[in-house]
Order: structure tokens, then C-alpha cells, then sequence
């Protein structure tokens, strides 16, 4: 009877062990310091990475009306149909890097690297086809035939950046669970830097006009990919977690794309929710909308990698005070500034107007939408 009871026992206990104390005052200011010490160069680099194709836009706004329209929309364009999902296909690595960096089995890292590169880089060849049709497409859904012939010059300039965004991300996200981000806001930084003077050089000096941003983009993705590449195969801090090239990142392909495909639709479906409005009101998304999601999926995987279930739960808890936290500041700022912002993008009144009308609203779904997130 005895034996009998303890098997029962075993069978009703959790997987995970449970734990029915709170939380220690030391504990989660603890937490709270390491997801700052994440999150801020985390935020700093998803600022930088997207202020490339922000600042792309600024100097077309300055061309005039039609060339602003058509920029924001290719930008919408090539983030609904491009970036989006290749952003978070690359995120299935938060789960794969996270949780074998927490179990220390640093060589599975690169493992997980190499195949990430090999499905995001071979989703890119038919995503870059639908960039080439952009105008074609833009004229079925009923867009206005100016904007769409603006929008399809400005998207196939930006052609090779899809290539560069993919081997980007994926290194990104490889650094990230190794909690090793400022380098990659260092280099993020150098890229905007540059990224200004090109724009200025390939708007304003080479004749381009509109495509030199386009073409800006390009450039600066490539530039942020392979200064990222390198860091990668010459840093010592990556010694461990980048063992060079194997065969052994075929076998785990199907394993990657059962995870990525969900998470790209998932993610997916969030941003095009944003950029329906930009769309519509020639607004941009804002840049610090994943910075939760990215700093609790890299806490949690190392932590539940690690086998310390609870340790991911006040993971869980101290993100969602920072979320609600942050939505609360940035939603703030944007109302407070909303009558000045468009002017970032065009002179033109009516169009500072509607950007004021629009962060109204956007405000408030920042807010609600980290705390989905």
C-alpha cells in the first residue's frame, strides 16, 4: 500500500516544482537590475535599428508630398511583407539560444545560429520577388497609381536590404540570450551615424532623389550585418558559443520552423495591426514596442534553461511592472508632443495634423499592447 501511494504521489506532483513563498525585496530589485542592465542597450539597439529606415523617410519628406507618401508606403510595405515576418521567424531563437545558454551548452548556440541563417536566408529569395511586384500589388488593393509607381521604385531600390535584415536579426537575437548587447548597440550606433551621411550624400548630392534613401537602407543593413558577422567570429566573448560551421544545423531546421513560423505569424499580425496606420495616416510604428518581449523571452529561456522555474516567474512579474511603467512614459510623451512630431516628416499642416489625431490613439494601444505582449 505503501509503494502503491508514493507512485501516486509522484504522478500528481508537477513537473516544475512549485513554490508557494513571494518574492524577496532583494530578489526583484536584483531582477530588475538585470532586466535594466538587458533592456536598455536592448532598447537603444531596436531604436537604432529601426531609426535607419525613420531617418530614410525624413529626408524623402523633404523632397515633397509625393515622394513622402510613397516612401512611408514602400517602408509599410516592406515591413508587412518582409521585415515583420522575418523578425519573427528570427525570434524562435529567444527559445533555442535562451535555453541553451542557460544550460551551458554554449556550442549549440552557434549550432542554432547557422541554422536560422540557412531558413531566413532562403525565405528572403521569394519575399524579395514580392518587394520587385510592389507597385503592381499596391495598384490591385485599389492605392492611388502615383503612390504606388513612388512606392515600387522606393521598394525595389530597398531589394537587398531583406538579405542584409535577415542575417542581422539572427545574429541579434544569438548575442541577445548571451546577454552580450552592447556591442550591438555600439555598432547599431556607428551604423545610424553613417547611415545619415549617406542619405544626405545620396539624396541631396548624387541626384537620386527619392531612391537614395532607399538605396541608404540597403547599404546600412549590409553594414550592421557584417560588422555583426565579424564581431561574432573574431570576439573572444564568443568563443564558446561560435564553434564555426557544421552539418549538425540541417538536422535542427524542422525543430527551428516549427516554432518560427507561429512566431511569425504572431508577431506578424501585431505589426501589421501598426502599419494599417501608417498606411493610412503616413505614421511610423513605434520602436520600442518588442523591447519587453525581447528582454522576458531572453530572462525566462536562461532561466528555465537553467532549471530554475521560479527564477522565470519573477522574470515574468518585474517585466510586466516595466511594461506598464514604460507604456505609461512613452504614451505620455507622445500626447505631450503630438502637435510637433509630424514636422519630423513634412512641413505640409494637414499632415502634421493628422500625425497629432493619430497618436491619440496610438498612445493608448502602446500601452495595451506591451502588456499582450
Amino acid at each position: 500500500m505503501e509503494n502503491l501511494e508514493e507512485q501516486r504521489d509522484c504522478l500528481e506532483s508537477p513537473l516544475i516544482p512549485q513554490s508557494q513563498q513571494g518574492f524577496a525585496k532583494d530578489e526583484i530589485l536584483g531582477e530588475v537590475k538585470k532586466q535594466l542592465l538587458l533592456a536598455g542597450p536592448l532598447v537603444s539597439v531596436n531604436f537604432l535599428v529601426f531609426a535607419l529606415q525613420l531617418i530614410s523617410v525624413m529626408f524623402v519628406g523633404h523632397l515633397g508630398n509625393l515622394p513622402l507618401s510613397g516612401a512611408s508606403m514602400a517602408t509599410s510595405f516592406a515591413s508587412v511583407t518582409g521585415f515583420s515576418l522575418l523578425r519573427g521567424m528570427a525570434s524562435a531563437l529567444d527559445t533555442f539560444c535562451g535555453q541553451s545558454f542557460g544550460a551551458k551548452q554554449y556550442h549549440m548556440l552557434g549550432i542554432h545560429l547557422q541554422g536560422s541563417l540557412l531558413v531566413l536566408l532562403t525565405a528572403s529569395i521569394p519575399l524579395a520577388f514580392i518587394w520587385a511586384n510592389a507597385a503592381s500589388i499596391l495598384l490591385f488593393f485599389g492605392q492611388d497609381p502615383e503612390i504606388a509607381a513612388e512606392a515600387g521604385k522606393y521598394a525595389r531600390f530597398m531589394l537587398p536590404s531583406i538579405f542584409g535584415f535577415a542575417i542581422q536579426e539572427c545574429h541579434i537575437r544569438f548575442l541577445q540570450a548571451q546577454n552580450n548587447v552592447v556591442p550591438m548597440m555600439i555598432i547599431s550606433g556607428f551604423t545610424t551615424l553613417l547611415h545619415i551621411l549617406v542619405c544626405w550624400i545620396l539624396v541631396f548630392k548624387s541626384g537620386l532623389g527619392n531612391k537614395g534613401p532607399a538605396l541608404a537602407n540597403a547599404f546600412s543593413y549590409w553594414t550592421n550585418a557584417l560588422l555583426l558577422v565579424l564581431y561574432v567570429r573574431t570576439s573572444p566573448s564568443c568563443k564558446k558559443t561560435w564553434t564555426g560551421y557544421s552539418m549538425e544545423a540541417f538536422y535542427g531546421i524542422l525543430k527551428f520552423l516549427k516554432l518560427s513560423i507561429p512566431s511569425a505569424i504572431m508577431l506578424s499580425l501585431e505589426i501589421w495591426s501598426f502599419e494599417m496606420m501608417v498606411l493610412l495616416s503616413g505614421l511610423l510604428p513605434n520602436p520600442k514596442l518588442e523591447t519587453s518581449v525581447l528582454a522576458i523571452s531572453t530572462r525566462a529561456s536562461n532561466e528555465l534553461g537553467a532549471g530554475r522555474p521560479r527564477a522565470a516567474r519573477l522574470a515574468i512579474c518585474v517585466t510586466l511592472l516595466m511594461v506598464v511603467t514604460e507604456g505609461t512614459v512613452i504614451g505620455t510623451v507622445m500626447i505631450s508632443g503630438r502637435k510637433y512630431w509630424g514636422y519630423l516628416y513634412s512641413k505640409d499642416e494637414q499632415v502634421v495634423k493628422y500625425v497629432g489625431q493619430m497618436l491619440l490613439l496610438i498612445a493608448a494601444s502602446h500601452l495595451i499592447d506591451g502588456i499582450q505582449s
